[in-house]
């Protein structure tokens, strides 16, 4: 059995607790035993009892605490935070110095299929000009989101020729211009109860090539992140990827 600490206690820790509660094997035993969960009282991570992982789903600026505990514990550290800065990126990488950590902005393996198929495309088309667009749920707090991120990133380290400087624009207004070749259009929307839709169009002379991947719900990424969490606990120290610990690929 993997003793677990979630961080957060919003709709995703609040998931993720539900469906660790329920989890179990073949033989019917548990899988997993909650050590604790935490919200923003973060002095109740600094007291929480040491366990083989933590789960943070929480909001950036938890990140400190998350890192105390990881330090203080050695626990693997599963993260779908987003949001992070680069300065708190590069702290939340350090922490694999002493523990297993993976972080990833998305937990769905088909939106891992997704990164696949949208390096791919952006090899296969050379010159088709590229936008991104995401939909969210209006209690989103960040744009775009981690993994409109991860899509650009995507793009980016296929599309040729390589070591151009390609310019993200994160909307347009007014008199912009012609679409600059170098531009990569990022768009984000905000309503309802989107679990979370991301299209990256491929844009030529006289066609168009469009992916799409749309989340019905949460619980794809909660299945996700256990699962991640069963196959990390007890890994070397090491900073590792969704694709590396699901698919046994090092792809980002």
């Amino acid at each position: 059995m993997i003793s677990l600490v979630i961080m957060g206690n919003g709709r995703m820790g609040t998931l993720i607790r539900e469906h660790a509660e329920a989890a179990r094997d073949a033989d019917g035993t548990p899988l997993f035993d909650i050590a604790a969960q935490v919200g923003f009282e973060l002095d109740q991570l600094a007291a929480a009892p040491a366990a083989d992982a933590i789960v943070d789903f929480s909001n950036a600026a938890t990140l400190d605490a998350v890192a105390a505990y990881v330090r203080r514990t050695g626990a693997a550290l599963v993260s779908g935070t987003t949001g992070y800065t680069p300065e708190q990126m590069h702290a939340l990488r350090s922490l694999s110095e002493c523990a297993p950590v993976l972080h990833s902005g998305n937990y769905s393996i088909g939106v891992a299929a997704l990164r696949h198929l949208v390096a791919l495309a952006a090899r296969e088309l050379p010159g088709f000009d590229v936008e991104i667009c995401e939909a969210h749920h209006n209690k989103k707090a960040d744009a775009p989101s981690g993994t409109a991120n991860m899509l650009l990133d995507a793009v980016t380290g296929a599309k040729e020729p390589a070591g151009t400087p390609w310019r993200t624009v994160f909307g347009r207004q007014g008199m912009c211009g012609a679409r600059d070749a170098s531009e990569i259009g990022m768009h984000s929307l905000r309503g309802g109860t989107v679990a979370g839709t991301h299209t990256v169009s491929f844009f030529g002379p006289s066609e168009e090539v469009s992916l799409t991947h749309r989340a019905e719900n949460r619980e794809i990424f909660v299945n996700g992140a256990l699962a991640a969490v069963q196959r990390l606990v007890g890994r070397p120290a090491g900073f590792y990827t969704f694709d590396e610990i699901m698919f046994g690929t090092p792809h980002a």
